[in-house]
């Protein structure tokens, strides 16, 4: 990554190793400048199809029963047949990542991304009947690991007008291909200054950000959305479950950005980047401005649940 990259949870060290990998398409393992897909595809026609980030450590795959519940789940809502057992499709990846060397000891600091489309149209049309093939399905793998100082300094935050929709309009529930109103809060953050967007709900409560979710820490006890008008996330359930198992207050519920800017501390979470502290939002400075106590707390012991969940 060069000086002009922008800051975000998602800024990454760059490794040379990633210019020779090999990339599953469809089964058939291409070097990265050889894998490719049709301009017929329907991911690419229309954005139709879901996907996953996922991380490796330790050379395993983790927390994949989550992921693979909800690729299925967004799969099975839009009718869209993988094609593959959940059996199947993990051997798929773990061969991708076998043949790339990602195994063991090093087969850790892994980025994922799995992506489904509904395969081959006859013609550029939204209508799924005229998909003629089975579903187009890619793998690909990237040593990637989120640069040490933006974790440690945290990400900047900016309310867009961009709402989070209704499940009757485009469920939010839906890991899909089609991501442009998170894209266009994205782009509004940007031009703001800001590192990520922070979208509200139809009603106007806190929903989550464009490409985490958000939390904040009140008196000790943490809060984040109703989970109603976002995806539901991995990382964020785990974050839940460690303060249950941990004697730590959490909230799902509905708050507005007045206890945003008034809170102790407040954070995101996502399966690249763990957990990283958000520092402000609307140019308003959260708490210290910095990694608060309980944000720090959860990320030692989000480390540690990544190690028993994926041990060596």
């Amino acid at each position: 990554m060069d000086a002009a990259t922008p800051t975000s949870t998602h800024t990454y060290e760059d490794d040379p190793r990633n210019a020779s990998i090999l990339i599953s398409v469809n089964g058939v393992l291409k070097h990265r400048a050889d894998a490719m897909v049709s301009v017929l595809d329907s991911g690419f026609v229309l954005g139709d199809g879901v996907w996953e980030g996922l991380r490796l450590h330790n050379g395993k795959l983790a927390f994949l029963q989550a992921h693979l519940d909800r690729l299925y789940e967004g799969a099975k809502a839009i009718d869209l047949d993988i094609g593959l057992t959940r059996d199947e499709l993990a051997a798929a990846i773990y061969r991708t990542t076998e043949t790339n060397g990602m195994t063991g000891p090093k087969g850790s600091g892994i980025h994922i991304r799995l992506m489904v489309t509904r395969g081959l149209k006859a013609t550029p049309y939204q209508d799924p009947r005229v998909t003629i093939g089975p579903p187009t399905i890619v793998i690909i793998p990237e040593w990637k690991s989120p640069k040490p100082e933006v974790a440690d300094r945290g990400v900047t935050l900016f309310t867009t007008h961009v709402r989070r929709g209704s499940p009757d309009v485009q469920d939010p529930k839906w890991n899909s291909h089609s991501k442009l109103n998170c894209i266009a809060a994205c782009i509004q953050a940007a031009k703001a200054g800001a590192d990520e967007a922070l979208m509200l709900d139809p009603q106007g409560f806190v929903a989550t950000c464009n490409s985490t979710h958000f939390f904040i820490v009140r008196d000790g006890e943490v809060w984040t959305s109703t989970g109603d008008y976002c995806l539901l996330g991995i990382t964020r359930e785990n974050v839940l479950r460690l303060c249950r198992e941990n004697g730590i207050t959490a909230r799902e519920k509905n708050f507005s950005l007045t206890q945003v800017y008034s809170a102790d501390e407040a954070f995101v979470t996502g399966t690249f980047a763990g957990l990283v502290p958000a520092i402000s939002a609307d140019g308003r400075t959260i708490g210290s401005g910095r990694l608060g106590p309980v944000t720090k707390r959860l990320r030692t012991l989000y480390a540690g649940l990544m190690d028993r969940e994926c041990p060596v």
